[in-house]
């Protein structure tokens, strides 16, 4: 075969190869389900939580379910804006004159999240709150953080999911979470970032964009038994607490 001849059907193949992977590109970009992430709201009285840290957290999760490429997750101002229009075609009692805006898909999934519970000890001590998931001879110079996550269907406003993620300051989550991103600080939690209460604060975050890649992409036998293993421990913690407070 000639040179030339050969070096044509080289490069058809090369070309066949990257019009197929920018298929594949394309389909799997397209079959990411669509996210987003309402405010945080706050159960406890945690001295760091203040008029902007529903946003800061939002913006934290965003951001780092965005660094996984697993989800196509809105931004907070096309929630907004989704938020916004949903309200108005609500408010249209008449379905003759309703709006047909179409212009921001729905969300597939709604997240969540409340933070239930904090504990913190910063003396050193060894005489102040005792963590679930610390024996009493650590040296408790730790903050302890439970995050509830529930999973909202966008269709049908059904929760199809929810977990309690819980973490402390010395949890053995990924240090660099995903594709380099470290559950980036903003705003007031800034002053926090490098202190026990923002370690536990970014673990929390890290393990719950985990747990959502585990629950709504990969549903894997491996990940789904691990954290139904993290699930049972942290209902026997709980019982063994109310117990002893008892």
């Amino acid at each position: 075969m000639p040179v030339r001849r050969r070096n044509i059907k080289n490069l058809v193949l090369v070309i066949l190869g990257c019009l197929i992977f920018s298929s594949a590109c394309s389909a799997f970009a397209a079959d990411r389900p669509r996210i987003s992430v309402l405010r945080f709201t706050n159960n406890t009285h945690a001295y760091w939580w203040s008029a902007g840290t529903a946003s800061e957290l939002q913006d934290m999760l965003i951001n780092e379910l965005a660094a996984t490429k697993a989800f196509h997750v809105l931004e907070r101002q096309e929630l907004y804006s989704l938020l916004e229009q949903k309200f108005t075609e609500t408010a249209l009692v008449d379905t003759r004159t309703k709006l047909k805006t179409g212009k921001i898909r729905g969300a597939k999934y709604f997240i969540v999240a409340t933070v239930s519970a904090f504990e913190e000890n910063t003396n050193g001590s060894g005489n102040g709150i005792n963590f679930p998931s610390l024996s009493s001879g650590e040296e408790q110079n730790k903050a302890f953080l439970v995050i509830d996550i529930k999973v909202i269907d966008g269709e049908t406003g059904a929760i199809t999911d929810s977990r309690s993620i819980e973490a402390t300051s010395a949890s053995s989550t990924s240090q660099d979470g995903h594709a380099g991103n470290v559950a980036k600080f903003c705003g007031n939690l800034n002053k926090r970032e490098k202190t026990p209460v923002g370690k536990a604060i970014r673990n929390c975050i890290i393990e719950i964009t985990e747990y959502l890649e585990c629950s709504l992409i990969t549903k894997d036998e491996e990940c789904v038994k691990k954290y139904e293993a993290i699930e049972v421990k942290r209902k026997e913690k709980t019982k063994a607490v109310i117990q002893l407070q008892e």
